[in-house]
């Protein structure tokens, strides 16, 4: 039997140098992981290789260095920033004789820790649940046992089997309940197009600020503190642009770098609010070194979650902490808008609601556009806001029309009704 004890708050850290980007991550951003998880860290190893080792992801030298450090330590769990294999989980555990847990085990629990609406920690849930799932090769003895006995003789099934059987129907429930969550979202966003009200959302990389800048916009006081995905449910207020004009802005879970795909698809309830959107503001940290390659892995996410369409103005935070900047305006060379502002002390934050204003309220630009006869319900909704000013009929079927409508309205209007940019001309 291979009974491995509970984790406590004692940690080894493990941080392995592959130098290929395919492996690579940050031992700082690994520290402030660990530090924001609660955990008390009683020492790091570092070391380099070429590629993983396919049993224990380290060298066995590496393991008796772990070894050592964990006794020497009275160390209750090692912690690896990298992604382990279930089986290699399970070896290292019977070769340390503690918990061993990986990056996106160390995510997941922070997550669990932050999450206080009903729509997080079934999320939460759920993405715990999946990487469960691929996890139960670990050395408990009851899953090696086999169910059977006095009247129990035949086929039967492993303790092994029914974990994955109850962990499967606890996701396919999770999945119906945020169904329901989704629907309800969705009449929320319906409501707000029905009066015409602008959807904004606050993105980018955790800790960039983006808590403290929806504060500083909307005059309400939301939690945020200077750690790794303070915040993980989202919020939703009013926000005045100026006289007359008013939009939603949304607050959103943090995006970290090598996000598994499986925790993209569990926060799909919480990210149809960015793909749903009028305008992101994509909030980057200004003196943070790596600022570019961040901007550029939440970019990636944006695009896996179906919201390259929805236009941004990038927001370089934190200036006050640098006298060499100051607040201002400038354009990208990717022709993204960027403003240079300091949320905390408030510095550039009216001038970024005039851009807003600009950027949502825009003149109405002519469009002209083939809507296939499967695109019904796009053409009604130009004549329902009165963008038409031309039509004619398509000799392939379907409609010729020329409409007049600001451009991040059409462009949502035309993602929203399925009509790809190709047959826009």
């Amino acid at each position: 039997m291979n009974e491995i004890p509970e984790a406590g708050s004692n940690a080894i850290l493990v941080h392995i140098d592959f130098r290929s980007p395919q492996f690579h991550e940050e031992l700082d951003e690994f520290i402030e992981l660990v530090t924001s998880s609660g955990l008390d860290s009683k020492g790091t190893i570092t070391g380099s290789r070429t590629s993983p080792d396919a049993r224990f992801f380290v060298g066995k030298g590496k393991v008796e260095e772990i070894r050592q450090q964990v006794e020497f330590n009275h160390a209750d769990i090692v912690i690896f920033n990298h992604e382990l294999s279930p089986a290699q989980e399970r070896n290292l555990e019977q070769e340390l004789k503690c918990r061993v847990l990986d990056r996106i085990g160390l995510i997941l629990d922070i997550f669990a820790q932050r999450a206080h609406s009903y729509e997080g920690k079934l999320q939460v849930e759920l993405a715990q649940l999946q990487h469960l799932s691929t996890r139960l090769v670990r050395g408990w003895s009851h899953l090696e046992r086999q169910k059977g006995g006095i009247g129990l003789r035949g086929p039967g099934e492993t303790q092994l089997e029914t974990d994955r059987r109850l962990i499967g129907h606890r996701i396919k429930s999770i999945n119906a309940r945020l169904d329901k969550v989704k629907a309800q979202h969705a009449q929320g966003r319906q409501l707000r197009r029905s009066t015409d009200t602008p959807v904004i959302s606050l993105v980018g990389y955790t800790n960039a600020g983006k808590s403290t800048l929806f504060s500083a916009l909307t005059g309400v006081d939301v939690y945020a503190a200077d750690k790794l995905f303070a915040t993980l449910d989202t919020t939703l207020r009013k926000l005045d642009i100026s006289a007359g004009k008013q939009a939603i802005l949304s607050d959103t879970v943090g995006f970290i770098r090598h996000i598994p795909h499986d925790l993209i698809e569990s926060f799909n309830a919480t990210l149809e609010e960015i793909k749903e959107a009028d305008l992101l503001l994509h909030v980057i940290d200004a003196n943070d070194d790596q600022r570019h390659a961040r901007k550029q892995q939440v970019n990636e996410v944006i695009n896996e979650i179906g919201a390259s369409h929805v236009p941004q103005i990038e927001v370089f935070n934190k200036i006050d902490m640098n006298d060499a900047m100051s607040a201002r305006q400038e354009s990208g060379d990717d022709k993204a808008t960027r403003v240079w502002l300091s949320a905390k002390k408030g510095d550039g934050v009216e001038e970024l609601k005039q851009l807003i204003d600009k950027q949502i309220w825009a003149e109405h630009t002519v469009h002209k556009l083939h809507v296939p006869a499967s695109a019904g319900k796009l053409r009604a909704s130009l004549y329902q806001y009165g963008a038409v000013c031309e039509e004619s009929t398509h000799d392939a079927g379907g409609w010729l029309m020329k409409v007049s409508l600001e451009p991040s309205h059409f462009r949502k209007l035309c993602h929203h009704h399925g009509l790809e940019e190709a047959l826009i001309s």
